[in-house]
């Protein structure tokens, strides 16, 4: 199904579902009461975005800590899995996944997978798709005596009814690895207490590495070989054009992307440019390629799969490209990624890797999406990523490559703070 008829899906199907579910645990609470010892089985719902599961990665880890490994579980849609099992942080077995192929096929899934949940006994399920009804409904349906999850208090957000035991107010200053942080400890506050959380997690921790495979390298070279016709691999810096069908918004003008790189290419005679996107992009990074015209200039859309584009990071430079996915999975990797933001907050979804550059027009209007407005907006004009221009992209792809050249070290974001509160900056 598409990013729009889930969301249409979402709110016409998930709000009545939520008010019945609702009335039930009504009922329920009549009856049962909520267990005050700690979980023993951890259950994330964390349906789309590869690109925020490296973000919540010190969540789970904390869930980790606190009930082992074997006893973690996460919720996903089964293409977004991917980013889960390179994370290697939660069993293959543990990862209960839902396609959405389709209708029929989605809701057969999804009961399959609440049959899973409670199969598996998860005695705390753990929201970690903020204010979507779906996901609030299937953490309700898990089974779970104790479910963690945002509620909208006094209508700031989308109404999902009052499925939660563990409530907590959707904070929308902080970063999002510390949100996903304080969702996994609610669970040790007592429940009338909340959703005062006396607590800030910090958001210094190690970011996870990708290793790849003996093999996996060669294969990606010859790959990289072969689309530039050469023996040996020039320096590499990739241009990611794409954001994805979720909020077209983020996207910088294509033809800015064809201008860097002519820019790039005349600046650096030695190094070589490479689009990059999934199979359903790749006509449009064979279209970008060709306008760049160039030798040095090749499509890899379509040609890797996901792990080999992990690969690629590895063996390139660096990386420009819109707020999306690969700018968070791309950290797990030694390229530095400069990333584009307009529509959203980077101090909220910025990637927090040292090699993380951030370019931010901060206008009055931006950021316009955020977990109250279910990341909609009524926009038709992304102001807000016209205004970033060439010379800035450039500028600083110049600065980090001879920086890297150099051996110096990164100068990538430390502090979210500066790109919160800024009206006119480039951070890095």
């Amino acid at each position: 199904m598409k990013i729009k008829s889930m969301r249409l899906l979402d709110r016409w199907v998930g709000s009545p579902i939520s008010i019945g579910l609702t009335a039930v645990r009504r009922v329920q609470d009549r009856f049962t009461e909520v267990p005050s010892e700690p979980p023993k089985r951890i259950l994330f719902v964390k349906l789309v975005e590869q690109g925020a599961t490296v973000v919540a990665e010190p969540a789970i880890q904390r869930a980790i800590d606190m009930v082992g490994r074997e006893n973690v579980f996460m919720a996903v849609f089964q293409q977004n899995r991917f980013i889960v099992d390179v994370l290697d942080l939660i069993p293959e077995e543990n990862v209960i996944t839902i396609r959405s192929t389709g209708l029929w096929v989605f809701a057969i899934d999804t009961v399959k997978a609440i049959a899973r949940m409670h199969k598996e006994k998860i005695d705390a399920a753990i929201d970690f798709e903020f204010f979507s009804r779906f996901s609030g409904t299937l953490t309700f349906l898990s089974g779970a005596k104790q479910r963690v999850g945002f509620h909208s208090f006094a209508g700031e957000a989308a109404y999902r009814g009052d499925l939660m035991t563990h409530r907590l107010a959707y904070n929308y200053t902080l970063h999002a690895s510390q949100t996903y942080r304080v969702l996994v400890e609610a669970l040790g506050f007592p429940r009338e207490q909340l959703p005062t959380i006396d607590l800030l997690p910090t958001t210094d921790h190690v970011t996870p590495s990708f290793s790849p495979a003996p093999e996996e390298g060669p294969e990606v070279k010859a790959i990289v070989k072969n689309s530039l016709d050469c023996e040996t691999i020039p320096p590499l810096i990739l241009l990611n054009a794409n954001s994805g069908d979720l909020l077209p918004l983020r996207t910088w003008s294509q033809d800015r992307y064809v201008e860097l790189a002519k820019r790039l290419l005349e600046h650096y005679p030695d190094i070589a440019i490479a689009f990059t996107g999934g199979p359903d992009e790749a006509k449009d990074a064979w279209e970008l390629k060709t306008q760049v015209n160039s030798s040095r200039c090749i499509s890899l859309g379509g040609k890797t799969t996901l792990r080999q584009l992990l690969v690629l990071y590895g063996i390139s430079e660096i990386m420009v490209t819109n707020d999306s996915g690969p700018a968070h999975y791309a950290s797990i990797t030694p390229i530095d990624v400069i990333t584009l933001f307009g529509p959203e907050n980077p101090g909220v979804f910025g990637s927090q890797s040292p090699r993380s550059h951030i370019i931010w027009a901060g206008l009055a209007c931006s950021p316009c999406v955020n977990a109250f407005n279910q990341r909609i907006s009524t926009c038709t004009n992304n102001v807000c990523m016209q205004r970033i221009t060439v010379d800035e992209v450039f500028d600083t792809v110049v600065r980090e490559y001879d920086r890297r050249k150099a051996g110096e070290k990164p100068t990538g974001v430390s502090s979210f703070s500066e790109a919160a509160t800024a009206s006119r900056t480039q951070i890095g």
